[in-house]
């Protein structure tokens, strides 16, 4: 039996990149780890956005929270100085903003093909750590994904049908809604226990240890009839 870890992101999310690494910290250290799957769900944090916008982060995070650029840039320094704890590579300035539903769309088709995981790095790398805008930008997306292992031709005919895994995403948000999430990284552990936020390595670890020592032990009950790889026992006389 397994644990199974749920979590809700988004790409714009600076706290996503951070406590995915946190979590992952967490894991690395669990004594079952190997028994703990990990799926990346849909949020967007700002769906109503039109997909060919975008800009310069620190002047929309300045006006959303109606606070001076001055503050925006500092805050970007502080979140920065934390990546950076955890060894990640951070740009404090230069990054975009965009509308991210391609990109949810996108992992959920590297679920399909094992490589959810790799594609989630590929694109926080992409924007957090790399100068090339992410947003607003196929050829870069597609660039990401192959990168995380995806086949190139199989990307674009993902990015140029608008339908596809779009009911995925949008299914996504709304169990995270019936969830109460308002906001991400929003982790659930076996459907029972929730955190949320980029919360310190411990609580990662006492979340993953709770889930796991609540799982439901199988019922095995000895000595009848079964069958098994090599066939089925025949009874004996009667």
């Amino acid at each position: 039996m397994t644990t199974r870890v749920e979590i809700w992101t988004d790409i714009n999310c600076p706290f996503c990149y951070l406590g995915k690494a946190r979590f992952e910290e967490a894991l690395s250290r669990f004594e079952h780890r190997g028994d703990v799957e990990v799926v990346h769900r849909s949020f967007e944090l700002d769906p109503g956005l039109p997909a060919d916008e975008t800009g310069p982060v620190i002047p929309r995070i300045a006006a959303k929270y109606g606070i001076p650029v001055e503050q925006a840039a500092a805050n970007e320094r502080a979140i920065g100085a934390q990546a950076a704890e955890l060894g990640l590579p951070y740009l404090t300035s230069g990054r975009d903003f965009g509308n991210s539903f391609d990109m949810h769309r996108l992992l959920h088709f590297a679920l399909d093909k094992g490589r959810q995981d790799a594609m989630i790095d590929a694109l926080y790398a992409g924007n957090f750590a790399e100068p090339e805008p992410v947003f607003a930008d196929p050829e870069r997306l597609v660039a990401l994904a192959v990168r995380a292992g995806l086949d190139e031709t199989e990307v674009r005919a993902v990015l140029n049908d608008p339908n596809a895994y779009a009911d995925a995403v949008r299914a996504d948000e709304r169990e995270a809604a019936q969830l109460g999430a308002t906001g991400v990284p929003f982790f659930v552990f076996d459907d029972k226990y929730a955190v949320s936020g980029a919360q310190p390595v411990e609580v990662f670890t006492q979340a993953l240890t709770t889930a796991w020592n609540d799982r439901p032990a199988p019922l095995v009950l000895a000595d009848s009839d079964a069958c098994g790889p090599d066939g089925c026992a025949l009874p004996g006389p009667a």
